[in-house]
């Protein structure tokens, strides 16, 4: 080692003078959090839990392999534009409220004005109970959000989740993740049933896809999701929906459809995922 001049306590290494040891001191943490375990057989459900919603149309196969929307549970629905995300799904919510279920529509991104032509097609929709999120832009988005739900659902319509978000966000500021986050806790208390009717409500989400089709949402979103749908356009003048998953089993051939009837969508037939 070359002679500095002076003596230190760093090292060298080819005569090059490297940082100093220090000291590593140990820090002890205490661990404050406390998990536990479940065991299935321990936990005790109510039996209308497990009760599928049935629209009375061919799509309920699709939903569940108990042939319906089941309570609690999150279907997210993704599409290209213009294929009818919007229609299908409101013509299972408008069922859903005939055959007596407490339902509900929130818009994020329609106004009355707009809601006039879809119900002259769908006169079902015009007993819809309709929140138009517009209608609510000088208040607290999550405030509208508590207060309409807090009676409980069956089930519930999102269109879309995103445009929901968007207002959050621009109240609360912060990123688009947290603003979504807040929206998919609120969801989830309802799902396990935390409202005043004591309802396990069943929330279907439009969720919007980026240019190239791919999905556009955190993976909170997919977690959350039991079952994900997708409605598509099949290049020769069709549409079809078809599940890519679904913890609740379900048909998860193509199904397709039409828009050519009055008030109600025209399911045609199925076909293999792969055909």
């Amino acid at each position: 080692m070359r002679d500095c001049g002076f003596t230190d306590n760093r090292s060298y290494i080819h005569g090059v003078r490297l940082r100093p040891r220090r000291e590593k001191t140990k820090t002890t943490t205490t661990m404050s959090i406390k998990v536990t375990t479940t065991k299935m057989n321990s936990l005790n459900f109510e039996a209308n839990l497990f009760n599928p919603m049935k629209s009375g149309r061919k799509v309920d196969e699709f939903f569940s392999g108990d042939n319906g929307l089941m309570p609690g549970t999150n279907v997210i629905v993704t599409g290209d534009p213009g294929v009818g995300k919007t229609t299908v799904l409101l013509d299972v919510l408008g069922d859903l409220n005939k055959a007596g279920k407490k339902c509900l529509f929130i818009s994020g991104e329609m106004n009355a004005i707009d809601m006039v032509g879809y119900v002259k097609r769908f006169p079902k929709f015009g007993d819809l109970p309709i929140l138009f999120m517009g209608d609510y832009a000088d208040e607290c988005p999550m405030e509208v959000l508590e207060t309409v739900l807090e009676d409980g659902y069956d089930c519930v319509l999102i269109d879309s989740l995103q445009e929901v978000a968007v207002a959050v966000q621009d109240k609360f500021g912060g990123t688009f993740k947290s603003a979504t986050t807040k929206i998919l806790n609120l969801l989830e208390e309802h799902n396990l049933g935390r409202n005043k009717g004591k309802v396990n409500t069943c929330f279907m989400m439009i969720n919007q896809v980026t240019k190239s089709g791919s999905f556009a949402g955190s993976n909170r979103i997919k977690h959350m999701a039991t079952a994900m749908g997708h409605l598509k356009h099949d290049g020769e003048g069709g549409r079809y929906l078809y599940f890519s998953k679904n913890r609740r089993g379900g048909n998860m051939n193509k199904l397709y459809f039409n828009l050519n009837l009055h008030n109600r969508v025209n399911y045609l037939y199925e076909a293999p995922i792969n055909g």
